[in-house]
């Protein structure tokens, strides 16, 4: 199975009881806030998920698969993910998911009252 943003923001939605516009939004800026900073050359650090990071491959020959000629690969920079530890042990079956907690609603807010 695979979870797409539509799908991660339908669930996101459900746990959390915000509407899907507030987490497309939130979703959105989290995203620019990473690439922004790998843009800029930096790392991001989630503790227990992981760490985002920019590495440079150098430049190589490679061979075309259709036609065996060699061909220049120059170089460049690419993003790269390494999972943390909580990560890492939650997909290898170490640890259990968390358990799913009813998120809370919001109280109502109190409107003021007239004299």
């Amino acid at each position: 199975m695979s979870l797409n943003k539509a799908q991660l923001v339908d669930v996101v939605a459900k746990e959390s009881n915000l509407k899907k516009t507030e987490v497309e939004v939130c979703l959105k800026g989290i995203v620019d806030a990473i690439s922004n900073e790998l843009a800029a050359g930096g790392d991001v650090t989630l503790i227990g998920f992981g760490t985002f990071k920019t590495i440079k491959r150098a430049a190589r020959t490679g061979v075309n698969p259709f036609n065996r000629t060699k061909m220049n690969i120059p170089a460049k920079t690419v993003a790269k993910f390494k999972p943390g530890k909580g990560l890492a042990d939650l997909v290898n079956g170490e640890t259990k998911p968390a358990a799913k907690k009813a998120a809370k609603k919001a109280p109502a807010k109190k409107t003021a009252k007239k004299k």
